[in-house]
């Protein structure tokens, strides 16, 4: 049983069987239809051959050629093709995603516009192959985050959520409303694998969107998921919407759900575009029928690709499959439509002019992206409760066995060094726990944020000054606790304003090796290569930080690093406060008497740089802020 109610106010509500449950989908707000064509849209990928010996000559590889398509309110359009074929090449072409060093050359248009990224966000969803989440979110509360920067800024707060809770009752993700996304691999109570793809098409429909397109909706998942989702997508164009998605390998049960397909060959060329009943009286005409009870799917992606040892036959099967399409009838009548959209596109530019304001892509204001990202953020610290005990376990831990290995450093001239050595360390630590836990944290946020950035959600300032912010205390507090544990066990300076220098110079120092980590995750953009920069960047500043090498000692060429190094700031200005009018007797100092002045000198530190240094600090967390900004910045590019 199929019904679909068109009502006169124009919003809609279709009621579709599924074998087992209805789901109705409705909207706050009538869609615009859109038809989408494409035409030839022709790919290549420059790639170098030779070395610097022998000349490096620039080589043209074909990925897509000459494909053209469309698809019209309520299709449901399957590219299908074999591995290497092209179709999340042609997706990401049509969604102008991850173009990278790809030369694209052909047309687009949406309902008689040339398309444009901004115009596409706001009419499309993109649900990718990849399942990303904020995983401390649940389920509601990520879709409340979606709702608030991805509906239109009429919309009431009130409104906002209505639509939430409907869509979650659409999507059949009652039960786990207020479950925690988590992740699989991870977390024992974390949603299932059809869940999270559920979760992933709630999002898009949020802002009931005219066109959806999907890549490879049913990877990872079995034969009976895979049909569950691919119905939903099918729910989806029966209630007026346009969907595309990509597919290798659907059952036969899938495959019937789909209206149109475009098979794609090796090589990017089209082997047919078309109703997909139609695609088998195709294939026969050519001599090339599908066996009986096969399914079609598995019957042409067989017939397309390139059978082992038989290179030169498959190659000519394609040829003869791909010119026959393109002298077709079902060719033709493509490229009719393109055409009539392309001619449509000039009569509304004659009838509107090429004047025009251009929209922002982003649907919120900069003041409601802010606050929805910091509560996000926010919540996203708190809730991770796993590395919060383990960071406050390491930060205790550590900072006791600190005090039992320097307890009681008296004033004396023998205890200098140990002194000098634990002010050090404190650097040294603050460094090395924080630095690797944010090039983990942020390298693997960087791929939600890139695809939130480009579905227009936030700005790129807005996320990141956010994620400061939310980070910021934790920043703090840690270090505070780290120093406050040893600081008077160790007998280190007494006074109570030297303490809390010593506490502010921690903290400084603890904010530039995060803000380290921050460019480092930035710049690199994966987990591992970050990783495996941090360290050799690190080691050298370490080194020239004046305690395994006095600061006169530096080789004249690399003085330039002294600058950059918070190791050296953070041990010149612990040192300073800690030995600053500093005097006590002790019959091993000159004449038997020692002062802060001399033990500064005798390390190469200089009382007067104090200022210097905390300004040195503070200078490098702005700088290493900024930077990584920057590389954030052009990553959305």
């Amino acid at each position: 049983m199929e019904t679909i109610d068109l009502r006169s106010d124009g919003k809609k509500i279709g009621l579709i069987n599924n074998g087992n449950n209805y789901f109705t989908f409705s909207s706050t707000a009538a869609f615009q239809p859109v038809t989408y064509s494409w035409e030839n849209i022709r790919i290549e990928l420059a790639k170098n051959h030779g070395h610097c010996f022998n000349g490096v000559s620039s080589v043209q590889k074909q990925i897509l050629d000459n494909v053209t398509g469309c698809i019209q309110p309520g299709e449901f359009l399957a590219i299908m093709g074999a591995s290497g074929a092209g179709k999340t090449t042609l997706l990401n072409c049509l969604t102008f995603r991850n173009a990278g060093k790809l030369k694209i050359h052909g047309e687009r248009y949406l309902n008689g516009a040339e398309v444009n990224t901004d115009i596409l966000a706001r009419i499309s969803g993109f649900v990718q192959q990849d399942d990303l989440f904020i995983p401390t979110l649940t389920v509601k509360e990520h879709l409340q985050f979606q709702a608030l920067l991805r509906m239109d800024k009429h919309f009431s707060y009130e409104e906002r959520m209505n639509r939430v809770d409907n869509v979650i009752l659409e999507l059949g993700l009652g039960k786990c409303a207020n479950t925690v996304i988590g992740l699989p691999e991870r977390d024992l109570k974390s949603i299932s694998g059809g869940e999270r793809k559920r979760l992933s098409f709630a999002s898009e429909v949020l802002t009931n969107p005219s066109l959806i397109f999907c890549d490879e909706p049913t990877s990872g998942l079995d034969s009976f998921m895979a049909h569950n989702v691919v119905k939903i997508l099918k729910n989806f164009a029966f209630s007026g919407k346009s969907v595309i998605c990509t597919i290798h390998q659907p059952s036969s049960e899938v495959f019937s759900l789909f209206d149109r397909i475009l098979l794609l060959a090796e090589g990017g060329r089209t082997a047919f575009f078309g109703p997909a009943g139609d695609a088998l009286p195709f294939f026969s005409n050519l001599g090339i029928p599908c066996p009986p009870s096969y399914n079609p799917a598995e019957f042409y992606i067989h017939t397309l690709a390139t059978e082992p040892s038989k290179e030169a036959e498959s190659k000519e099967r394609r040829n003869i499959i791909c010119n026959a399409y393109e002298v077709s009838e079902a060719s033709h009548r493509v490229f009719e439509i393109a055409e009539a959209n392309k001619h449509r596109n000039k009569a509304i530019r004659k009838r509107n002019g090429r004047g025009g304001v251009k929209k922002s892509p982003y649907k919120a204001s900069v003041f409601d992206q802010f606050r929805a990202v910091v509560w996000r953020s926010v919540i996203s610290v708190v809730r991770e409760s796993v590395i919060l005990k383990f960071k406050s376990f390491q930060t205790i831990f550590v900072a006791v066995i600190i005090a039992l290995l320097f307890q009681g450093q008296t004033l004396q001239y023998e205890n200098i060094s140990n002194i000098q050595s634990v002010l050090f360390i404190f650097v040294d630590i603050l460094t090395f726990q924080n630095v690797f836990g944010v090039v983990s944290a942020i390298s693997n946020e960087l791929p939600i944020f890139l695809r939130e950035h480009h579905n227009g959600m936030y700005r790129t300032d807005v996320y990141f000054l956010s994620k400061t912010l939310a980070d910021l205390p934790v920043y703090i507090f840690f270090p505070f606790v780290f120093l406050s544990i040893p600081y008077y066990a160790i007998g280190l300076n007494p006074f109570t304003d030297r303490f809390f220098v010593s506490c502010g110079t921690v903290i400084l120092v603890t904010n530039v090796a995060t803000s380290f980590g921050y460019l480092i995750s930035c710049a690199a953009g994966s987990t591992q290569i970050a990783l495996d920069l941090t360290t050799p960047l690190v080691i050298p500043l370490l080194y020239i930080g004046g305690f395994f090498l006095r600061n006169g000692s530096v080789p004249v060429y690399l003085e330039w690093m002294r600058y950059l190094s918070w190791f050296m700031y953070g041990n010149e200005a612990l040192s300073i406060n800690q030995w600053a009018g500093v005097i006590f007797n002790d019959t091993a100092c000159p004449n038997g008497i020692c002062t802060g002045a001399q033990i500064l000198e005798n390390y190469d530190f200089n009382p007067e740089f104090f200022h210097r240094d905390i300004g040195g600090l503070c200078g490098l967390i702005v700088g290493f802020r900024f930077l990584p900004f920057l590389a954030l910045l052009s990553k959305t590019y």
